[in-house]
């Protein structure tokens, strides 16, 4: 019987990781040794135009971090090694900014071919919005979150906000050039033990973004939602998302909201998630379970 109760008290999330875990070579080895994968990853070629698996496999760093390549690479590298999970049945999903979109695919939100498209649209999106406004993001160090974004709320002539919550002590903020130097200059004074300006092409998860969110709204109104086969725990609310609707609704407001990634893992542990394996290139995101919570079971496929 304490067995029959162990068993059923297991629940399993799986988290998939966003843009900055590409690396080349990513998928190679399950396109050569799965013929699920190998299909899966020719359709994307033909949904997309390009060959994106040849830049995957065999691209150099900088090819990889062309816009049109990044976002629909990490995508396809997590669901197609979902997709090769055997008995992969998920209790609870979430994603880190673009990963979202992986997990609403393996949870049967979105089909394959619609969230591959949505993705490639947002990538170009935001990138055409990284072009309207120079901006920029930078990872905060050793600062109480409260404290962060009261400094960045200080900063009313910039547009700088608190971006991605990732762990305890750890937070991006995102901005103007000037906004985040500025917040940068003033979070150090602080006492924040560091704040570092990130190699990155505009400002996500912020105001800056209101273009793409625009136009990727018209792109996921247009697009067929389908009742998840288990709860999303997405960006915008941290909430676990049952209902199609309620998905658009974040997904959309997702752009220009921060990613709170702390509170979304611990929601899912108070929701009963006893272990988090994360799905995609890259082990970033166990690591940020660890930080928010020492003593939960956290792996990587």
């Amino acid at each position: 019987m304490q067995y029959l109760l162990l068993f059923i008290s297991i629940m399993k999330a799986y988290i998939f990781p966003g843009q900055g875990s590409q690396f080349s070579g990513m998928g190679k080895d399950l396109y050569e040794s799965n013929a699920l994968a190998k299909e899966l990853f020719e359709k994307a070629n033909s949904i997309l135009g390009f060959r994106i698996t040849d830049t995957m496999f065999g691209g150099t760093d900088e090819e990889l971090k062309q816009t049109k390549v990044t976002q629909p690479a990490i995508f396809l590298h997590s669901v197609i090694m979902a997709a090769c999970l055997p008995e992969f049945k998920p209790d609870m999903v979430a994603g880190h900014s673009l990963g979202e979109f992986s997990a609403l695919v393996v949870n049967k939100t979105l089909s394959f071919e619609d969230a591959l498209v949505l993705v490639s649209k947002r990538a170009l999106a935001m990138q055409k919005a990284c072009e309207l406004n120079p901006s920029t993001m930078a990872a905060v160090l050793g600062m109480e979150d409260s404290k962060v974004e009261e400094i960045c709320a200080s900063i009313t002539e910039e547009v700088v906000v608190a971006a991605n919550f990732n762990c305890p002590g750890q937070l991006v903020i995102s901005g103007s050039l000037k906004g985040v130097e500025i917040a940068c200059e003033k979070l150090k004074a602080a006492g924040a033990k560091r704040a570092l300006v990130l190699p990155v092409g505009g400002a996500f998860h912020s105001p800056l973004m209101e273009p793409a969110r625009v136009e990727l709204e018209a792109a996921i109104h247009a697009t067929h939602f389908s009742n998840p086969i288990c709860p999303v725990y997405q960006n915008v609310t941290a909430k676990a998302v049952s209902d199609s609707n309620e998905i658009k609704k974040n997904l959309v407001a997702q752009l220009t909201a921060p990613v709170r990634w702390t509170q979304t893992v611990e929601q899912m542990i108070m929701d009963g998630a006893t272990s988090f394996t994360e799905i995609g290139p890259g082990k970033v995101l166990q690591g940020l379970v660890k930080k928010v919570n020492k003593e939960i079971e956290a792996l990587s496929a």
